[in-house]
């Protein structure tokens, strides 16, 4: 076991290591500089560029200036936003929570739509229902997540609260309307995101089952008499877990970043929108921070997913 999860961490600290290496140098390898685009005008003084390159530090060798980055990372530092002039750690942490509120109430709600229908589409296969079960998954799998989010927001505006993430003028209410205004304005932005992952749960789910219940096992369980509920529960689903919460993993991994069109969408104050709002802005330290963290949180998620196979697969225990 210690054997496993030491080669499992180890391969995600040089994977760590690597993407942050990777983030360095890819913003100094981009058309243009941070000098000149926070400049802002074409014709700025030589003055002016000097001394933005000598704060930046960007007139020291790369090697010097990788070396500090690592430095200043290993203390937390991030660099300072161009846009609010706040330090960029402390802006994605208050948005990476943010972001998580949405993914974790999007994420639940898909997970247990996706393996209701998922299991129901696998024991009706053959049927009508379970054609049509299947056909609704593969549409939303297929559905593009700004259209649905567009669609929904046209639908519910009047009824709905459709941007941000609070009414401003409720800042000074008492903390339960706060806290119901808030699971308001989310909605929509988590409807919209159970729907576009449900269909990929149901189909991974369907096709995890079916291998199931044709498996030896399960006609075993079946000859002994069992019913046909507890040959369900009991044998194959728990064994059609497994690519379930590989899936799980990856999609908690990729949403921190990928619900960058939702957020947007809603103008939702997470890191999706904050790196939208950072493209626009050319703010480089809001995005290689973002990057960064978007980079570790896969990393962390699949490492996770690898530890908890070695818990739910005997097979890799032995």
């Amino acid at each position: 076991m210690w054997s496993y999860i030491a080669k499992r961490v180890t391969f995600a600290v040089a994977t760590i290591f690597v993407a942050i290496t990777l983030n360095f140098v890819l913003f100094r390898v981009l058309p243009g500089d941070a000098v000149h685009n926070l400049a802002r005008v074409p014709n700025a003084s030589p003055e002016l560029v000097d001394a933005l390159t000598e704060e930046f530090g960007l007139e020291r060798p790369l090697g010097e200036q990788y070396l500090a980055y690592l430095r200043e990372l290993v203390q937390g530092n991030m660099g300072i936003s161009f846009v609010d002039k706040r330090p960029v750690w402390d802006n994605l942490m208050e948005m990476l929570g943010n972001s998580l509120l949405l993914v974790f109430a999007g994420t639940l709600l898909g997970i247990l739509l996706g393996v209701v229908t998922g299991v129901a589409a696998a024991w009706w296969r053959g049927t009508l229902k379970g054609s049509l079960t299947t056909a609704m998954a593969i549409f939303f799998y297929s559905v593009p997540a700004q259209w649905l989010a567009l669609v929904l927001l046209l639908w519910f505006s009047g009824v709905l609260p459709t941007h941000g993430m609070s009414d401003p003028f409720l800042a000074d209410a008492p903390l339960p309307t706060r806290v119901g205004d808030v699971l308001a304005h989310m909605i929509l932005p988590t409807i919209t995101m159970a729907l576009i992952l449900y269909g990929q749960y149901t189909l991974v789910v369907r096709s995890a089952m079916l291998e199931s219940l044709g498996e030896d096992y399960v006609l075993t369980a079946r000859a002994k008499g069992l019913r046909p509920s507890r040959v369900l529960r009991r044998h194959a689903f728990r064994n059609a877990l497994l690519p379930t919460v590989t899936l799980i993993g990856l999609s908690l991994a990729t949403l921190v970043g990928g619900a960058i069109l939702l957020e947007t969408v809603f103008s939702w104050p997470g890191i999706g929108y904050a790196t939208y709002y950072a493209v626009v802005q050319r703010d480089y330290p809001m995005l290689q921070g973002a990057f960064l963290v978007l980079a570790v949180s896969v990393v962390l998620c699949n490492l996770l997913t690898d530890l908890l196979y070695f818990k739910l697969d005997p097979r890799i225990r032995a």
